[in-house]
């Protein structure tokens, strides 16, 4: 993928995550298409990846990401990221806590044919945890 068409491709999604457009972002994955996260385990399949984002809406309606910068190293891809939103619905079992957080990652892109054929998510699972109240943890001591 030229370095053009990928940052059009990642605009016009980062559009469709402005609008929460679950069937767009949807389509912008390969028929075959993986996401493995760490909210939802490997995700295979244009149908279950649209199940994916129709859960996390849910689970976090006022979900806002926030694209920076694209790379583009032929056909794969990188996008670090930021995601700001409220625990709004049911999560890991859990009822909504109405709590608010922010996240940082990055995603990693392989396409194919225009499209994304596998994408894996990488972020502090463990810090959203602590963030919604699921976790408690304490700041460490610095030792003498």
């Amino acid at each position: 993928m030229k370095h053009e068409d990928a940052v059009k491709f990642f605009a016009e999604q980062q559009e469709e995550w402005d609008r929460r457009d679950v069937e767009a972002l949807s389509r912008r994955h390969a028929d075959d298409g993986v996401i493995v996260s760490p909210i939802f385990g490997t995700v295979q399949g244009r149908a279950d990846i649209l199940a994916s984002y129709v859960s996390l809406f849910k689970t976090f309606p006022d979900w806002k990401y926030i694209g920076e910068d694209i790379l583009v190293d032929g056909a794969r891809g990188a996008q670090q990221f930021t995601v700001q939103a409220t625990h709004s619905g049911a999560f890991m079992g859990l009822p909504p806590s109405g709590r608010r957080f922010d996240l940082r990652g990055v995603r990693m892109f392989q396409m194919k044919d225009g499209l994304i054929a596998h994408e894996r998510r990488i972020y502090d699972f463990t810090g959203l945890l602590i963030q919604l109240g699921i976790l408690r943890g304490k700041p460490a001591k610095p030792s003498c």
